[in-house]
């Protein structure tokens, strides 16, 4: 097992908001995990990142707690989180952005070129300010800096944010190649359709607490989860 989440509670000040969640991760998977807006989703993302301190609960990374661990030494253990709104650096380059991304990698250049291969946009620009990027170059730049870390497990938050559904549809093909290529993916996503369309399975949060759990495919034909979720045919949302 890649990721356990065992019974974890989190918040900020005194306010709780992720209530006893437990959940797994195996190597090789895209997981999901959709909700409204306020479910806590990116609050927890944060917590298994190590930007949020657990209250109590465990999350293990290969059967190790990294309870207290700070980010960096995350990323030293091969996870990458790729933040809701990208977080670039704005006033840089799309050369510098990378390098900053493998700040820690002494082969960061050379994996560069294989980050350029997979998004030729981004060597097109890559003397360009990140921040005069479109949307979808700018959610492209943010998973490059991630991979120049060379990952083995990328917890994604919301990468399909304020981008036009053909975009989306774009990114999600790039989140299918990356599974391809043996990157583990936690998604979290607002857009169901889209999440459950790639992901082999799937958790639903709301209020802080999974409700539902299984196949992505089951779960897209769940009344429950369709009802909630899903209110736009497949057509609509790639259209």
């Amino acid at each position: 097992m890649l990721l356990q989440v065992r019974n974890l509670h989190c918040g900020y000040g005194s306010l709780e908001i992720v209530k006893g969640v437990s959940l797994h991760v195996s190597a090789g998977e895209i997981v999901a995990l959709i909700g409204a807006n306020g479910a806590g989703k990116t609050s927890l993302l944060r917590a298994i990142a190590g930007l949020l301190p657990p209250w109590r609960g465990e999350i293990r990374i290969h059967g190790r707690s990294v309870v207290g661990w700070p980010p960096w030494k995350n990323v030293s253990n091969a996870m990458v989180l790729v933040p809701e709104g990208r977080q670039l650096f704005t006033d840089l380059t799309v050369w510098e952005n990378l390098l900053l991304g493998g700040y820690h990698n002494p082969d960061r250049r050379m994996v560069i070129a294989e980050v350029f291969e997979q998004f030729p946009r981004l060597k097109e620009r890559s003397r360009q300010l990140a921040g005069t990027l479109s949307g979808g170059e700018q959610q492209m730049l943010a998973l490059g800096r991630a991979l120049v870390a060379r990952p083995r497990f990328i917890l994604l938050d919301e990468p399909s944010l304020g981008l036009a559904p053909l975009l989306v549809q774009e990114v999600f093909g790039v989140i299918r190649q990356l599974r391809d290529q043996g990157v583990t993916v936690f998604l979290i996503e607002q857009n169901a359709i889209a999440a459950l369309e790639i992901a082999d399975r799937a958790y639903v949060m709301e209020t802080g607490e999974i409700i539902l759990e299984g196949e992505a495919g089951d779960l897209s034909r769940n009344p429950e989860v369709r009802r909630a979720y899903l209110g736009k045919s497949h057509k609509e949302i790639w259209e």
